[in-house]
């Protein structure tokens, strides 16, 4: 299902020669990549490529070493306010849900909203509520995260960062740190966030979720963009043999199980 994302406008996400090292190690290079707003872009590649770290990137959670990267106009090399202003408008769900876990759910998802945004707890409280309906664990609320089965601390967490009513949601291989039974549960979530148009880029092994929710799925290997393809064509014609290999690995051990 292709739909029509305006590639012609001002991307709200930009990339432009984006180097990064940790130490000795060179984790990205030359990372040039636009994301219009709306798109659904997955990553994907093997173990140590450098998709969580672009993703990371992107946030500020790490700072580039060379190259920039603007989102919604805000260029993240310009310092701590430029940072906050990004992490303003950009929700981040990590694999390990990262929920405080002497707060309720609740207070989880009301805690950012008030203190950067200056909502008052009743208005917090309300949009807190709304979206934990949104992710269908409203009789949660008053719960703490310990008490919460995996799948619904993902959910949480993506409740939490829809309360700071984001432009851009960012997935860092949200569903591995999850049992199979729960995995679907949180895809079903992100997949109605893109349904409502949601620009979304999200790190994930979730080909299936690719296949069927991304506008655009995008492999990385040895700290590059390899290749980057609408679903169709990626998965019955990937261009490089490191897709190749990769596609035939991953999706022959998502098989395996049904075939014993």
């Amino acid at each position: 299902m292709n739909r029509q994302v305006d590639a012609k406008a001002e991307p709200i996400i930009r990339l432009e020669g984006v180097e990064k090292w940790f130490g000795k190690f060179q984790v990205l290079s030359a990372i040039d990549l636009r994301v219009a707003a709306g798109e659904r872009i997955v990553v994907c590649g093997p173990s140590g490529s450098g998709k969580s770290t672009l993703i990371r990137c992107i946030n500020g959670l790490e700072a580039v070493n060379k190259g920039r990267i603007l989102v919604d106009g805000i260029d993240l090399t310009g310092g701590r306010r430029s940072i906050d202003k990004v992490r303003a408008e950009v929700g981040m769900v990590f694999q390990q849900f990262n929920l405080f876990p002497h707060l309720t759910i609740l207070q989880n998802c009301t805690l950012a909203p008030m203190r950067t945004r200056g909502v008052s707890r009743e208005e917090a409280e309300a949009t807190a509520m709304k979206f934990l309906t949104r992710v269908r664990i409203p009789d949660q609320a008053h719960k703490y995260p310990s008490q919460l089965s995996g799948g619904q601390q993902q959910r949480v967490a993506i409740a939490r960062a829809l309360c700071m009513t984001p432009r851009v949601m960012l997935f860092d291989e949200p569903t591995s740190a999850l049992d199979p039974e729960m995995v679907k549960e949180v895809l079903d979530t992100m997949i109605s966030l893109a349904e409502e148009g949601m620009t979304m880029l999200c790190v994930t092994h979730e080909m299936g979720f690719a296949r069927s929710v991304a506008d655009r799925v995008i492999f990385m290997a040895d700290g590059r963009i390899v290749e980057e393809a609408p679903p169709q064509q990626f998965f019955t014609r990937p261009q490089h043999e490191k897709t190749r290999n990769f596609l035939g690995q991953i999706l022959s051990s998502h098989h395996q199980p049904s075939a014993a």
